[in-house]
């Protein structure tokens, strides 16, 4: 494998070497190759990779979409074989020995086999039985298990019918049924909400300190990858760089800055500042935007950014891990000759002239400027009230973000929007039509991006574009001119034939999008649409839906993801289907500021906001 000096130096060492002292080696890839045929056409998933895992430390893997974590993962715990080279693990050669292998170490996939028709309980006692855990000791492992995970009062609760966080801890609790030596999980915490998400990085934090645990994870959210002893950089299953967090981060040092301007929005200044020479990352965060650039101070960029911006205001603030990462693969992508990634090639965001529609006349609406009008919006289903007199109003060219834990009753919120599910009381008005007596005349003015992205996977790109173009009866022409148009400016034409469930998560998206726009909406749901999806999907995604809305297209979003709420103009967060705030990112962090959290995160707020809540309802 050919790499520059500075992976090559990063392959070389011990990935979780501490200062003083380094455990024993746990896990070791030498020179591993592995290779995927798949209609005539090979694709090298991992290329030649090198590395080492030292014990009892969480070590992170990280990369864009595709850039061969799965592999990796399913490399070592023994479930695929190399093409080239030796794993080994915990002294083990993995392909000589798989099953001793299997014996001393757990493996959470991404869709781990809960079986949803089984309680907690019986779910536990299965995965004891596939692990052969002696029955003598499965009353004290399972009383241990529900004390970590907190799901001891839900033991004869279906497994179906626990919220998404929960789930992902009984996983985890079922994978460690019988203590492993070293554990592997794969996006763990992906689709589960910050509250869940921090519940599970304590268990897996007690796991490390009390029993000297080996975690090897990947992970989509950077700021997990930044809690990590060490991480591994994989892209294009290539390995990029292999060290500490701090030391990424180190790399970008005076590279940082927040800029605001007046008089110029958010997302159009933002549009600008990614454009510009000597900017790399341009991502929104609050009122301002977020940079990162090619030079190591202001000195040489802020002249040319305020003679293009007159009223632009540059504040340096201290790096993230998140800037090193997209630093390093901008870089490295541009050291191949290319701008980006090409697996995230940047698809400029489509024309406003091309995307967004001439609105078609429709009822005068009693919610003054509002596109969107709840009031009073109630769900109940049988004695169970999901959505608790829930009232808020959408203007046309808003981005809304509608937050909340898993089970708030945001879905079922969505749901009403969208005129899927009747409400019990209250009035809902979308686009001027009472969802009560103009249903599908509203569901004709909105497109909906779903969290699975609802694609049929056996049919081809173009195949689930014509089925969606059918679905919104468009015809002749412009059905036609609508299909190219998706092709085009999403970079779907060179894998129209192929099958959608074959495209890389990134791609699922943009077609996912693509499909949503067809008819060219006034209002875009969204839901959770970048669960899962690396850091430049994500950036390209949030540049077409800046595009929209600075073009009038109304969005709702919900999403776990508090990075990315930022991008929204403002936020409602629900918690057991009531609202508990609404405002601006940069306001509802206000409320958290204090002496605890002196420069809170939209995180830190939402969890402050939610605990909050609970406090008074146990009260």
């Amino acid at each position: 494998m050919t790499v520059d000096r500075q992976a090559e130096g990063a392959r070389r060492s011990p990935v979780g070497a501490r200062d003083a002292v380094t455990d024993a080696t746990v896990l070791r890839l030498e020179h591993v190759t592995r290779r995927f045929s798949a209609k005539g056409r090979t694709v090298t998933a991992l290329d030649a990779i090198d590395a080492e895992v030292s014990g009892g430390a969480v070590i992170g893997l990280i990369g864009p979409d595709g850039a061969g974590k799965t592999t990796f993962l399913r490399l070592c715990t023994g479930l695929l074989q190399p093409d080239d080279g030796r794993i080994e693990v915990l002294g083990t050669d993995v392909a000589r020995d798989p099953e001793a292998v299997r014996a001393r170490i757990g493996y959470m996939p991404q869709r781990f086999g809960l079986y949803e028709d089984l309680t907690v309980r019986e779910n536990l006692e299965l995965y004891a039985d596939l692990q052969g855990v002696a029955p003598d000791e499965r009353a004290e492992r399972r009383s241990e298990l529900m004390h970590m995970t907190g799901l001891g009062p839900f033991l004869a609760r279906l497994a179906g019918r626990l919220s998404g966080g929960m789930k992902q801890k009984l996983g985890l609790a079922c994978t460690l049924v019988r203590i492993p030596e070293l554990l592997f999980l794969d996006e763990p915490t992906v689709g589960v909400d910050p509250v869940s998400r921090r519940e599970l990085w304590q268990i897996i934090d007690h796991l490390v300190s009390t029993r000297h645990l080996t975690v090897v994870m990947s992970t989509a959210y950077l700021d997990e990858a930044e809690r990590c002893r060490s991480v591994l950089l994989l892209h294009e299953g290539r390995l990029l760089g292999a060290d500490t967090p701090a030391h990424f981060t180190a790399r970008v040092a005076g590279r940082s800055f927040l800029a605001s301007a007046p008089d110029t929005g958010k997302r159009r200044l933002q549009e600008r500042l990614a454009r510009m020479p000597g900017v790399l990352d341009a991502t929104i965060q609050g009122a301002a935007v977020r940079l990162v650039t090619v030079d190591t101070d202001a000195a040489a960029t802020g002249p040319a950014l305020r003679a293009a911006i007159s009223d632009i205001d540059l504040r340096p603030v201290a790096p993230r891990f998140e800037d090193g990462f997209i630093v390093m693969l901008k870089t490295r992508a541009g050291m191949a000759g290319t701008a980006t990634p090409v697996e995230h090639d940047a698809v400029a965001p489509p024309p406003a002239s091309r995307t967004v529609p001439t609105p078609p006349a429709a009822p005068a609406s009693n919610g003054g400027g509002s596109i969107i009008v709840a009031d009073h919006l109630t769900r109940r289903f049988g004695d169970f009230v999901a959505v608790d007199d829930l009232s808020f109003r959408v203007d046309r060219g808003e981005i809304f973000g509608l937050l909340g834990a898993n089970g708030a009753g945001k879905s079922t919120t969505f749901r009403m929007l969208c005129g899927l599910l009747p409400s019990s009381a209250g009035e809902l008005r979308v686009a001027g039509y009472d969802l009560r007596r103009a249903a599908p005349a509203a569901r004709g003015r909105i497109g909906y991006m779903a969290q699975k992205f609802s694609l049929y996977g056996d049919l081809s790109v173009l195949e689930n574009l014509e089925f969606f173009s059918a679905a919104y009866r468009l015809s002749g022409a412009r059905r036609q001119a609508r299909i190219a148009w998706a092709l085009e400016d999403f970079g779907l034409g060179a894998m129209r034939d192929g099958a959608s469930r074959d495209l890389p998560l990134g791609f699922k998206q943009r077609l996912a999008l693509a499909c949503a726009l067809l008819h060219e909406p006034d209002i875009l749901f969204l839901d959770e649409p970048t669960s899962g999806v690396d850091p430049l999907a994500r950036r390209e995604f949030w540049r077409r839906i800046n595009a929209l809305a600075e073009a009038g297209v109304t969005v709702l979003v919900t999403t776990h993801f508090m990075e990315e709420a930022e991008y929204c103009d403002r936020l409602a967060i629900m918690a057991q289907g009531r609202l508990l705030a609404t405002g601006d990112p940069d306001g509802i962090k206000a409320r958290t500021r204090g002496a605890a959290h002196p420069d809170p995160t939209l995180e830190d707020a939402f969890i402050d906001l939610l605990q909050a809540n609970a406090t008074e309802q146990a009260a």
